[in-house]
């Protein structure tokens, strides 16, 4: 039962994403304590759809590796209903909205960056946290 580079590869990007949305979220910015808070900025939305495809998929793999050669055929069915979520989330929602708020954002931030990351935002959020926030392999 050893682990694949893939899975450890999961587990440090899961951990990436949720060490991002922390540091986010600690973050007092003037635009959070408007209506809709975080949530009303595409980029919010994307990380945190990205931080649970990556949680389904380290589950999955965590239980590919428990499950394997049971023989408990419960277990093989439970597995193939989150293998099945997992690759639905990433068709539906992780790979389209990450490319499009990727390829939107530094789009525009080329174009003219007041218009979508003003200056004064560097006040406010740190260029390592912006970059780990728009840029996705």
């Amino acid at each position: 039962m050893a682990l694949v580079p893939s899975q450890v590869l999961r587990v440090a990007i899961l951990l990436s994403y949720c060490s991002i949305l922390c540091n986010y979220k600690a973050i007092e910015m003037p635009s959070h304590q408007t209506y809709g808070g975080s949530w009303k900025f595409l980029t919010f939305i994307d990380l945190v759809i990205q931080a649970v495809f990556f949680g389904i998929c380290v589950l999955t793999d965590l239980s590919s590796l428990l499950t394997r050669g049971s023989g408990n055929q419960e277990q093989e069915r439970q597995l193939k209903k989150l293998i099945s979520l997992r690759d639905w989330m990433l068709a539906v929602l992780a790979f389209p909205v990450g490319v499009f708020v990727v390829a939107v954002f530094w789009i525009i931030y080329a174009y003219d960056r007041e218009m979508i990351y003003p200056k004064l935002l560097d006040n406010f959020i740190p260029g390592w946290l912006n970059h780990g926030m728009h840029f996705k392999a």
